[in-house]
């Protein structure tokens, strides 16, 4: 028996459907995740920038405690005191530089008036030595004269110029010198004398 052309031809519409059908489901399935998920967002704009930090205000400083503060003293007093001892010795080191400065001053000074005394005495001695040679020769001219002649002129010369002479004259010789003046000018002369042999001796 042959087949109706009716039926295949509704089966043939059917099995097309069912084709068309599949494929656009399965199309629904693959864009159905874009398309809940939205068109793609746009670029974010960059953050913007930061607010500068405020500069940070130091910290007040702490009080130092009790012994702190005491250290700090104690140290504050040594220094104190250690500048004053090194004045004082400064102090003492310069007056000791001059001290030494006065002492060599003092003994070269020393030294000149030694040397100037030495140099006097020497002048002195030989002063002295010419002198009694002047003398001596006096004496010498006096010892040889007669005792007359030589009291005549002893009478009338100045005590400062007769005593010294007949202190140097041999007692030998003075006695008869005094012998030949007048009483009161032999007198005065033998005190005069006897004066000037006790400062002698």
């Amino acid at each position: 028996m042959r087949p109706r052309p009716l039926p295949l031809a509704l089966l043939a519409m059917a099995a097309l459907l069912a084709v068309k059908l599949h494929g656009a489901w399965t199309e629904a399935t693959l864009v159905s995740p874009a398309a809940a998920s939205g068109p793609a967002p746009a670029p974010s704009a960059p953050p913007p920038p930061a607010p500068a930090r405020p500069a940070a205000t130091p910290a007040a400083p702490e009080a130092p405690s009790p012994e702190a503060a005491a250290e700090r003293a104690i140290l504050e007093a040594l220094r104190a005191r250690r500048a004053e001892v090194e004045a004082r010795e400064a102090a003492l080191a310069e007056r000791e530089v001059i001290a030494a400065a006065a002492e060599r001053r003092i003994a070269a000074r020393l030294e000149e008036i030694a040397a100037m005394q030495a140099r006097f005495e020497s002048e002195a001695r030989t002063r002295d030595e010419r002198a009694e040679q002047g003398w001596r020769g006096l004496v010498r001219t006096y010892e040889a004269m007669r005792p007359r002649e030589a009291a005549a002129i002893l009478e009338e010369l100045d005590q400062g110029v007769a005593v010294p002479v007949m202190e140097r004259m041999r007692e030998a010789k003075v006695a008869p010198v005094l012998a030949a003046m007048r009483p009161e000018r032999a007198r005065a002369l033998t005190a005069e004398l006897a004066r000037a042999r006790a400062r002698r001796d």
